[in-house]
């Protein structure tokens, strides 16, 4: 019984839940959602001994993946280049070790010359005598303070108790040899069993890559094994490309660091040389962090200044050369990941994981945001995490527009022009578009009319910026405007991208009667009209007035950005009047370009006959 009664329970909640509309299961996903990262930020916390060495083993497979592939069509067994890549990973990460070891051990020796180097300089900078004079004035300051505290709380002190009588243990009583050689091969032997376990999970992951990628798509999406499968090619593919691309670039800048420390003749160059590829995996400081030890080095070895200043200028020119040269044209302009998606990325992994999370941020970072690219439920991590502009170019338009961002929208405009685009091109793809927004906007009274205003100001400013030099011919071409509260502003736009390409243009308020000599001159005439504004019956009224008021004129209607399922271009056509209809200003482009050549054809055929 009880148990019928939850379950009628249960069903009531959800009949509840489904009476209560979109908005309630709205806020229960958003709760489920917030539960779900909590949970897995705790699994993550939790789990770190576990997940560190499965998530390091994952990252050298990906790694290693474009090896072991290409063994494999050299006639390797699949297995055998498996071993063989993994192993010669980890022996090169060995290698590594051992040789900075032996270079450590190297600079221990002369550690005492080092330092009497370094105190002789300090001393003659006088850093000794100025620390000396702030230890001083914070002594000061401390018994001032002290001085102040101790009259206020004389009055309270208690009184004092007796200490009790505390046996010290001997030194090294009850230390056995056994917990001797563990407290000594215990920080040793740690390391190497996480090591092994790295590389026995890199081997069976590259084994079993094809039965992983199987499975993980039976759980991604079986029903759809089409997308998935490119899905997941293409994430293992960037990645792994990326990664070794990563490694190839950061061992290349830890071995051009460690020749030229070399030719300088500071100590132990392959020391810093390594020091400075792997710390080229932190993002942002991990280049600093490799230059502050070595410099410091620099400063303690030579008696004078020359050895530090080129060690500094050697650090201020590899990485700028490596980050704006080297990296991206190896994979692109960049990981894919915003400046401060990276800063925040590494203050999460390092407070998750400590320093290895740091070095982990930026790769563990990348597979969110290739997740978000693939899986529509995670798109979130790219828009969060990505590089890509958060708002398309006619989204930003309309923001600026609404935030009277004039220089913003003079710099998106220039920026758009100077990569070859031209004013038909902008206006189609940008600037007519986000007018179709605000005209939206408008049509269902979300805009106010002080925001409405706004924007056309804005957006008039634009135009008389970007106003191209109009063409020393008699205006054969007329665009009007339509009667909606932004139809002014598309015929503007119109104008200009004919004016761009050679054309004579006037423009033709709602309303307003054309000149003499433009009425008896015009052999075209485009009706600008945005469709929130406007009808059907009132576009067919305006140009059939316009053909009475231009009678040598061909009457064109642009209805801008007028998609496909559009009832009002659809009824337009319906009702087969025979009026030219464009939806783009590159349509109209192409038929002034027809109309002017078929008018030069008629020009020659006459002054022939």
């Amino acid at each position: 019984m009880r148990g019928e009664k939850a379950t009628d329970r249960l069903q009531g909640v959800a009949r509840e839940i489904e009476h209560a509309g979109p908005s309630a299961l709205g806020v229960l996903n958003a709760i489920f959602g917030l539960l779900a990262g909590a949970l897995a930020i705790a699994a993550l916390a939790l789990g770190r001994d576990l997940i560190v060495p499965l998530v390091l083993a994952v990252l050298l497979a990906f790694v290693l993946a474009p090896i072991v592939v290409a063994l494999s069509r050299l006639r390797v067994p699949q297995v055998l280049a498996v071993v063989l890549a993994v192993l010669t990973a980890a022996g090169a990460i060995l290698g590594l070790g051992m040789v900075m070891a032996r270079q450590a051990g190297t600079l221990v020796v002369d550690l005492a010359a080092y330092q009497r180097t370094l105190t002789t300089k300090l001393q003659s900078l006088h850093v000794a005598e100025l620390m000396r004079d702030a230890e001083a004035a914070l002594q000061n300051l401390r018994q001032m303070v002290g001085d102040g505290m101790s009259g206020r709380t004389a009055a309270y002190s208690a009184p004092s108790l007796p200490l009790r009588e505390t046996t010290a243990a001997p030194v090294g009583g009850g230390t056995t040899p056994l917990e001797v050689i563990q407290s000594v091969a215990g920080p040793v032997l740690a390391p190497l069993a996480t090591a092994a376990v790295v590389v026995l999970f890199a081997i069976f992951i590259l084994i079993y890559r094809e039965d992983l990628r199987d499975r993980v798509i039976r759980l991604a999406g079986s029903r759809d094994l089409h997308r998935t499968t490119v899905a997941l090619n293409d994430a293992a593919r960037r990645l792994s490309r990326l990664f070794l691309a990563q490694v190839a670039l950061n061992s290349a800048m830890g071995l051009v660091i460690g020749l030229a420390l070399w030719w300088i003749g500071l100590p132990s160059p392959a020391l810093w040389g390594i020091l400075a590829g792997l710390m080229r995996f932190v993002p942002f400081i991990g280049t600093f962090v490799a230059l502050i030890p070595t410099l410091l080095l620099a400063v303690a070895v030579d008696p004078g200044w020359s050895m530090a200043i080129w060690v500094l200028a050697l650090f201020l020119v590899a990485e700028p050369l490596m980050v704006q040269v080297l990296e991206p044209a190896v994979y692109g302009h960049s990981t894919g990941l915003s400046p401060v998606a990276v800063i925040i990325a590494a203050t999460f992994w390092t407070f998750m994981w400590g320093p290895i999370g740091l070095l982990l941020a930026t790769p563990l970072t990348v597979v969110l945001v290739v997740l978000g690219r693939h899986v529509p439920k995670l798109s979130f991590l790219e828009v969060m995490l990505g590089d890509r502009p958060s708002l398309l170019p006619h989204e930003s338009f309309y923001q600026r527009s609404l935030q009277r961002d004039a220089r913003g929208l003079l710099q998106q405009a220039q920026q758009a022009l100077r990569r070859g685009s031209t004013l038909a091109g902008y206006h189609d793809t940008v600037a007519l578009t986000a007018l179709s927004l605000a005209d939206q906007d408008w049509a269902r009274e979300v805009l106010e009319p002080s925001q409405l205003e706004d924007v056309r100001g804005q957006i008039q400013g634009l135009l008389l910026a970007l106003e191209p030099a109009a063409p020393n011919t008699p205006p054969r071409i007329v665009c009007a405007a339509g009667r909606g509260s932004l139809d002014d502003l598309a015929a503007g736009m119109a104008s200009q991208a004919m004016r761009e390409e050679g054309f004579g243009v006037a423009s033709l308020a709602e309303g307003a009667l054309p000149e003499e000599a433009i009425a008896a001159n015009a052999g075209l005439c485009c009706l600008s009209v945005l469709e929130e504004g406007n009808t059907a019956d009132g576009i067919r009224y305006l140009a059939r007035r316009l053909q009475r008021q231009l009678p040598k004129a061909r009457v064109v209607i642009g209805l801008w950005h007028a998609g496909t399922d559009s009832t009002m271009l659809a009824e337009l056509r319906r009702d087969g009047t025979g009026e030219t209809i464009v939806t783009s200003l590159r349509e109209l482009v192409a038929l002034c370009r027809t109309e002017a050549l078929v008018q030069a054809r008629e020009n020659r055929s006459a002054a022939l006959s």
